[in-house]
């Protein structure tokens, strides 16, 4: 039997080749089984004389290339997303690695100079309230 999901895939694609295999099919035929697997084979077995085994297996056949087409489609994308998941993942972790590496630094400065590092946070907090109270003035 006929998967009714596989059908819904691509219809345009399947609608096509189902006029061209069997010309006598029209597009309100194909209308009316769009979405029904059942009542499609049905009116292409009415239509057209065709065996039920013989349009099933080609619905299969149709429904397969389309199916396939998307899941070539599928794979190229999931395999841009892994591609593009695995840079960030780097790069997030080059980022962590410099962070790291930025505050070791740090706090090696402080511990090997702490008058030092008390005079530099001094002046950055005596230059930070100075610019604040101009800002603050200016208004």
């Amino acid at each position: 039997m006929t998967n009714p999901q596989i059908l819904e895939g691509d219809w345009n694609e399947i609608r096509g080749k189902l006029r061209r295999k069997w010309g006598q099919l029209t597009d309100d035929d194909l209308s009316q089984g769009h979405g029904d697997a059942e009542q499609l084979v049905g009116i292409i077995e009415r239509k057209t004389g065709e065996g039920r085994e013989a349009i099933e297996r080609y619905l299969h056949e149709v429904a397969g290339s389309a199916s396939s087409a998307f899941g070539t489609v599928a794979e190229a994308v999931y395999g841009s997303a892994q591609h593009a998941s695995e840079s960030l993942q780097h790069t997030v972790k080059h980022a962590a690695d410099q962070v790291r590496a930025g505050y070791d630094g740090t706090e090696r400065f402080v511990r090997d100079r702490p008058g030092v590092s008390l005079a530099v946070c001094f002046g950055v907090g005596v230059i930070t309230g100075v610019v604040t109270a101009l800002l603050l003035r200016s208004r």
